[in-house]
């Protein structure tokens, strides 16, 4: 009777120990999940975190704004673009709207922009824009329209100052607005007529 009182102990034994081996295993594999799901989430949030764009960089400006300054000339201070370029007035142009369109504006390229120009040594409230025939914006200062010349290949060319072209004359402009219409360039470029004539003749 002993020994089969002896074996159903020890199998009631072993059922416990693999019931707790169970329990151990179960219990093992829910943490090992709970454990594996939350390192999933927390690499996932930290990856979208890392893609996602920053509010900061597309806060950035727009460009294409063109910019009015002024620089020095043999005509004294004009005024020019972000670039150095120097910038007309048109005398045919009598209104802020351009009349210079086609071939003349092949010529005298007109100074556009995409934005509120900017002004660096002007006076800014003489700074405006007009619209053009093609609907482009076009740069104005003290109501001039402004252009540029396509001969001028450097900043500080002055090429076109006093130019007659396409019906009626274009000067550089001074940073009150008026056109200068003095050609100082011109006269310097005229040789003297008390040079040479050396050599004893």
């Amino acid at each position: 009777m002993k020994p089969v009182i002896a074996a159903v102990a020890s199998a009631a034994a072993l059922a416990a120990l693999v019931a707790g081996c169970s329990s151990s295993s179960k219990s093992t594999s829910s943490t090992a999940s709970a454990s594996s799901a939350a390192s999933t989430s927390s690499t996932s949030s930290a990856s979208s975190t890392a893609s996602a764009p920053s509010t900061s960089a597309s806060a950035a400006p727009a460009s294409g704004a063109t910019t009015l300054k002024t620089a020095d000339s043999p005509d004294g201070q004009i005024l020019v673009d972000g670039s150095g370029r120097t910038l007309y007035l048109f005398e045919s142009d009598t209104t802020s709207a351009s009349t210079c369109d086609g071939a003349c504006a092949t010529a005298w390229p007109p100074v556009t922009t995409t934005g509120t120009p900017n002004s660096s040594g002007v006076t800014a409230s003489l700074v405006g824009t007009s619209t053009r025939a093609d609907q482009s914006t076009q740069v104005t200062y003290k109501g001039h329209p402004l252009y540029t010349f396509a001969d001028d290949a450097n900043p500080g060319d002055i090429n076109g100052q006093g130019s007659t072209a396409f019906g009626g004359k274009w000067y550089v402009v001074s940073p009150s607005g008026d056109p200068i219409t003095t050609t100082a360039t011109a006269s310097a470029a005229t040789p003297s007529s008390t040079s040479g004539g050396g050599n004893g003749y």
